[in-house]
């Protein structure tokens, strides 16, 4: 059976870090401590009074002080791993935790988990290729030497960066090395441990170079268990749980989070708020438990984005110029049906071409197979289509030869509609309104991967009114914008009503829009 090493990299809450160790060891696994030199004496001191009894708990032999950014982060690192590696004969995995991490499974859980795949956990992207730096340095990180910590030494750090890209001082990778990339939290088997600690004692140069590399927590383990350990045996990806907000901060979890905690596929959670003393007891009451049957849904970060994004509407880069000079001309129509059931919109749709020659096209904005002709590759991905929109349409109505064009649009696509509105086109809205069942929108959400297929009911309870309103809303906004030439037709009104509304916004006659709106399954779920 998986017999775990945690190593523990912490700097303050003494109490927390020995509650942790207690915690985490009661279950017969075993923890190397590395404390911060930067740190109270005092407060290490009552660590070690309170620990060096328990024969599970270790200690890194030398306290170094670290800074964000430094190479001391990676030799605090290695530091705890050779005492753990050396103390604990027995660890199976050696597991990377911080003081904010708690685990969000059972012991018995995590040790079934790691015993069914002989392999490790660590994110390990291609530096070059990947989009994991987002912005700032990147080849920078590595080309030129870092000798100073840029938080807290920021006119050193950057003075000695321009004085070596202007002397040409670059350094070249080593050779045989193929830099990697990912989050610092990873879980590795014991003989890749070995492996990486054979492997510093021999490369002297790969840690000379690692030494003076930016923020090497992201690169150094990841590239050397990329470089010694087979491909099929690593899993580029982290067990603990860890969002980051828009500004680059790592979100902050509190005690009305324990629910979704437990449905994330991870093994521990990043950051647990020193407040959260009630999920913290609960957390730690479960570490110890057995037989209890996790339901995993993995919605947490789309919730998180979903959630943390309703109130922003009209935050966007500001438009292209190429793309507010154009326009699709003033001769063309564009009717536009937008409709949060995308069944009922495409149903309206396939009526309209039985009686109309005008062409029609479905969630062209917000489906990725959408059938589309193909337009020289400017229809091949949704942010493509949605980038180049203007052009997109104009492209259309030359495709089938038209003045006149139908499309489905989300009514969440706001901008769009705005956007299509100050074109020089004419352009006409139909809005179809939908009655909204609990089981539609519980369905809607795990389409959409805001629940997951095993969400708890208290994850959809708690999260049900807000999609509801945020339906609502959608709507509203379309109905408040004053929109001309808008029209609506309602699932809860009769044929007779909503004949007129359709027969206006198509063009056709009142016979033809009554056999529309008179499908008997129109509306049907």
């Amino acid at each position: 059976m998986a017999k775990i090493a945690f190593i523990l990299l912490c700097h303050k809450d003494p109490d927390a870090i020995i509650a942790q160790a207690e915690r985490l060891t009661a279950a017969g696994d075993f923890m190397a401590i590395h404390f911060d030199a930067r740190a109270a004496r005092e407060d290490y001191d009552r660590i070690r009074a309170a620990l060096d009894d328990n024969p599970n708990v270790t200690f890194a032999r030398k306290r170094l002080k670290c800074g964000w950014g430094e190479w001391s982060l990676v030799a605090a690192t290695l530091q705890a791993v050779k005492a753990a590696e050396a103390a604990f004969p027995r660890a199976t995995h050696f597991y990377m935790l911080s003081g904010d991490c708690m685990a969000i499974k059972s012991a018995e859980y995590a040790h079934d988990f790691l015993d069914r795949d002989d392999a490790d956990y660590i994110e390990s992207f291609d530096y070059f290729e990947s989009d994991w730096i987002k912005t700032g340095f990147k080849e920078e990180r590595l080309i030129y030497r870092h000798f100073f910590n840029e938080r807290k030494r920021k006119w050193l750090f950057y003075a000695s960066f321009n004085i070596q890209k202007k002397l040409g001082l670059t350094r070249r990778i080593p050779a045989d090395l193929q830099i990697m990339i990912g989050s610092q939290w990873w879980c590795l088997r014991r003989r890749t441990i070995e492996w990486i600690l054979d492997f510093c004692r021999e490369r002297r140069d790969v840690i000379r170079f690692f030494r003076t590399t930016w923020i090497p927590d992201e690169t150094f383990f990841q590239t050397l268990v990329r470089h010694l350990v087979p491909e099929t045996e690593i899993r580029s990806r982290t067990l603990t749980f860890l969002m980051f907000s828009d500004y680059g901060m790592p979100v902050t979890f509190y005690n009305d989070h324990y629910d979704l905690l437990l449905s994330q596929d991870f093994l521990f959670a990043r950051k647990i708020s020193p407040e959260a003393t009630e999920l913290k007891a609960r957390l730690g009451d479960l570490f110890a438990a057995r037989g209890v049957d996790f339901k995993i849904s993995n919605e947490g970060r789309n919730l998180y984005k979903f959630l943390t994004g309703r109130g922003r509407e009209g935050r966007r880069f500001s438009e292209r110029f190429w793309e507010v000079e154009s326009t699709l001309g003033r001769e063309r129509e564009l009717m536009i049906v937008t409709c949060k059931k995308w069944h009922v919109a495409k149903r309206l749709l396939n009526q309209v071409r039985q009686i109309s020659n005008v062409p029609a096209i479905e969630y062209v904005f917000d489906e990725e197979d959408t059938p589309l002709p193909d337009l020289g590759g400017i229809q091949k991905t949704l942010a493509k289509r949605t980038r180049h929109r203007r052009a997109l349409m104009r492209m259309l109505f030359d495709y089938h030869q038209t003045d006149r064009l139908i499309f489905c649009l989300d009514p969440n696509n706001m901008d769009l509609l705005q956007d299509f509105y100050s074109d020089r086109s004419k352009t006409r809205l139909l809005q179809i309104e939908c009655n909204f069942s609990d089981d539609y929108l519980i369905g809607h959400a795990k389409r959409v991967g805001l629940l997951g297929e095993r969400a708890s009911a208290q994850t959809i309870a708690r999260l049900l009114p807000t999609i509801r309103a945020d339906v609502v809303h959608e709507a509203d906004r379309i109905k408040d914008a004053n929109f001309t030439n808008f029209f609506r037709v309602r699932e809860w009104a009769s044929p007779e009503e909503n004949a007129p509304p359709l027969a206006e916004f198509l063009g056709v006659t009142h016979e033809q829009a009554h056999a529309i709106a008179s499908l008997d399954y129109l509306f049907a779920d």
